[in-house]
């Protein structure tokens, strides 16, 4: 991302801001899958995430969060979150993308065409 972008957006990604405060303060934690890096401050008492591309809290994986929230203490580098045999994989939401679901009857769902021997009924 180039220097004007970071001076002046914060959608893009991480601030001029973001980046001193963390290089100051914040002490690297871990990565997730995604390439999200997770923060936190010496005493713990403030964590965040720098993602890696697109800034969207779906991105998060479920023990992330879990963390990042003070839920548990310890990241999930240090104790991995225990993983059930029916569990799906972390997606983030796909609400506004070309992947999201489209129920039969949806106005975004491909339709079959009408048949051509429809004729509009006009009255007399």
């Amino acid at each position: 991302m180039g220097l004007l972008a970071q001076l002046f957006t914060w959608w893009n990604g991480e601030t001029i801001a973001t980046r001193l405060w963390t290089a100051r303060h914040g002490r690297r934690v871990g990565e997730d899958a995604e390439g999200n890096v997770y923060y936190q401050t010496a005493d713990g008492a403030r964590r965040w995430v720098i993602y890696d591309g697109e800034m969207e809290a779906s991105r998060v994986p479920p023990e992330w969060n879990g963390w990042l929230h003070h839920t548990w203490q310890d990241p999930p580098t240090v104790a991995p979150f225990p993983r059930k045999a029916w569990e799906k994989p972390h997606v983030p939401n796909l609400t506004g993308t070309e992947a999201a679901w489209r129920p039969p009857g949806s106005l975004h769902a491909t339709r079959p065409r009408a048949p051509q021997d429809y004729e509009a009924w006009t009255p007399d």
